[in-house]
């Protein structure tokens, strides 16, 4: 493909030497208009900008509310009183929506929590050849220019629950949030789903802590 300059030298040249013609400038032209219409789009695609926030807590299936302890680096499902969810030490989490151009993938979505007058975003980092869940200090990001161990693609649960999610680690496909049994801990992992498994300690349920929050998710 020709750069700007080369079709530009090439136009005054050849005009001068009378030898080109209306079709092959037209040709030329509509060379240069393809190569500044699909770079942009292909820079653009690369990055995921966030749309919107949402103030949520996270429910299992067991009805127990995920709450984050930095102080013992734990998130677990817990049993909560009615009065300590509105208090939200550590259980009321910012959802942040990204938008996106691959929607059948899901919707792209990081996570941060309160606690203390400090903010926390949930991640995933490999530790002895595992995947482990962890919250770190720090603020998410605005702009993600590439793949990030921040996002989770969120998704319908099944087909006929459509009001519960499954989010999956977006990168490590087949890899979502979950819950597993240790001791009197139900504590936030990753799992493996299997194609066509159904596995209830995915189901997470997303409700609402305030009233004044009127958007869906």
């Amino acid at each position: 493909m020709l750069s700007l300059m080369s079709f530009s030298e090439l136009l005054s040249r050849d005009i001068h030497n009378a030898r080109i013609t209306c079709q092959d400038v037209r040709r030329q032209q509509l060379k240069c208009a393809e190569f500044w219409l699909i770079l942009p789009a292909e820079l653009e695609c690369d990055a995921l900008c966030k749309e919107k926030t949402l103030h949520r807590v996270l429910r299992n299936v067991n009805s127990q509310l995920l709450v984050v302890r930095p102080d013992l680096n734990v998130a677990a499902f817990e049993d909560v009183t009615d009065q300590e969810m509105q208090s939200g030490k550590g259980m009321h989490f910012s959802i942040h929506c990204y938008k996106t151009t691959t929607p059948s993938a899901g919707l792209p979505v990081a996570f941060s929590v309160q606690v203390e007058n400090k903010s926390y975003y949930m991640c995933c980092e490999r530790e002895c050849g595992k995947m482990i869940v962890r919250f770190k200090e720090g603020e998410v990001p605005k702009e993600i220019p590439g793949e990030s161990n921040i996002i989770f693609f969120k998704k319908t649960f099944t087909s006929c629950c459509s009001q519960a999610f499954k989010f999956e680690y977006s990168m490590e496909q087949g890899m979502f949030l979950a819950f597993e049994e240790e001791g009197y801990l139900r504590k936030l992992i990753l799992k493996k789903l299997s194609e066509d498994e159904v596995d209830e300690t995915m189901k997470i349920s997303l409700c609402k802590f305030s009233q004044n929050e009127n958007h869906n998710l």
